[in-house]
């Protein structure tokens, strides 16, 4: 999968898409009828112009209707729901859907403009969206459940999380919290704008960036796509190398990226592979008492989180817990964790005379290569210094339970979505004049 194919928007060529003479005067007569909810040949013409910009697949006048007989459905849904979107959250819209073009949406309107599709096109579009995000949630969110083992299966190396396409990026990471979000916002468009080099970038991102990457200068290394939130990945989309990004709301900070590079990638390599893992020394060797003490821990510990509760009251450094790239760990390790999937065990190895009970706990491609290392500052902020460290911050150390949770969720909401607008479509009188 191209990194260009993750959302069908692309800016290049905008110009070339001729604007039609003169208005037609039966331009506002309708071309279909949805539960005598009538589509305009104006509003064909501006979706069809519209999908041609953003590249969109297939055939833009056919894939023009078919939205936007669907977008009269989900009007409709909404209304019977109650649902209303204020202006407040159609402009957020716009400049999230902008954003991914790495324009505003003053910008992004003006360039859709030149090719003859008016304001208005693109505000339909985007608070279409919206309120039907917002229905799909209110009849089907609190029905959705996603338990931790799908977590943990999501973020797997089975499940090929940290496969396909990588980018370099550097990162800034403004925290929401502590002052206005509003405030923040403004500062951090203005510092996008002023930070193109990556000197720039740099000094910006050891002034003001949160993450542990601001010790290199937000510089992360590699990073697979699927580890990225949705929305960094939809941005990402529409750059080229050596651009930044406009700032990227991410709940919880402000993000700005620059894009220093980008692979196609492919299988996950073991150059890009972690493991958590964790060893008990038993004395004795390969004993019999040994093996039975190792037996006995391995019946009673299902996890690795498990060990510390079965081995409660053993003294300190019993249990050595590492999280490691592949390639760091001691080749007689390596070797046996090889053999091994999550939360399994091996007795193979001794050391020192004792016997190594191996536990493989977590395998997984998520970290970026040079990542910084999650140290807290635990310092309070110099006055007009930068923030303190927050460890959870940065795109280095992977997606978080809570992102793919809410991936999980998406995922789930899609396919409902859809199978309730096939219904809807089903149910409906559509016809044309």
């Amino acid at each position: 999968m191209r990194i260009t194919t993750l959302i069908p928007l692309a800016l290049a060529g905008l110009t070339a898409v001729v604007a039609p003479a003169g208005a037609q005067a039966g331009k506002f007569s309708p071309v279909v009828i949805v539960n005598d909810s009538a589509v305009t040949e104006y509003e064909l013409d501006q979706r069809t112009r519209f999908l041609t910009i953003l590249r969109a697949p297939g055939d833009p006048a056919a894939e023009a209707e078919k939205g936007l007989v669907e977008d009269r459905l989900r009007a409709q849904a909404a209304k019977a729901a109650g649902i209303t979107i204020s202006d407040q959250q159609v402009a957020s819209g716009m400049a999230e859907f902008a954003g991914r073009a790495n324009l505003d949406a003053e910008q992004f309107v003006e360039a859709i403009g030149e090719a003859g599709v008016a304001p208005e096109t693109f505000r339909d579009f985007v608070k279409a969206g919206l309120a039907w995000r917002e229905v799909v949630r209110a009849r089907f969110g609190q029905k959705i459940a996603i338990s931790e083992a799908e977590i943990d299966r999501a973020m797997s190396v089975p499940a090929q999380r940290g496969a396909g396409p990588r980018v370099l990026l550097s990162e800034i990471l403004i925290p929401a919290s502590g002052g206005s979000l509003i405030e923040k916002r403004d500062f951090a468009e203005d510092l996008a704008k002023s930070i193109g080099s990556e000197a720039a970038f740099a000094a910006a991102a050891r002034q003001h960036s949160a993450a542990p990457s601001r010790i290199n200068g937000g510089q992360v290394g590699w990073v697979p796509v699927t580890n990225l939130p949705p929305q960094v990945r939809q941005v990402i989309a529409g750059m080229g190398n050596g651009q930044v990004s406009p700032p990227v709301n991410l709940g919880n900070a402000i993000a700005i990226v620059r894009l220093r590079g980008m692979e196609q990638g492919g299988e996950i390599s073991p150059a890009n592979l972690t493991v958590d893992y964790a060893q008990v020394l038993i004395p004795g060797g390969h004993t019999p008492g040994a093996l039975a003490e190792a037996e006995r821990i391995r019946g009673e510990a299902d996890t690795c989180d498990d060990l510390y509760r079965v081995l409660k009251g053993a003294p300190g450094g019993t249990i050595l817990r590492e999280t490691r790239a592949l390639s760091q760990v001691p080749g007689n390790i390596a070797a046996e964790l090889a053999h091994l999937d999550d939360n399994e065990v091996s007795t193979a190895l001794t050391s020192g005379g004792s016997l190594v009970f191996l536990m493989l706990c977590k395998r997984s491609a998520t970290l970026a290569a040079g990542a910084a290392p999650a140290v807290a500052d635990t310092s309070a902020p110099a006055v007009g210094g930068p923030p303190a460290i927050d460890p959870t911050l940065g795109f280095g150390q992977g997606p978080s339970r809570a992102q793919v949770r809410e991936e999980l969720v998406n995922q789930r909401l899609g396919a409902l979505a859809d199978g309730w607008l096939a219904e809807l479509k089903a149910n409906a009188i559509i016809r044309t004049p």
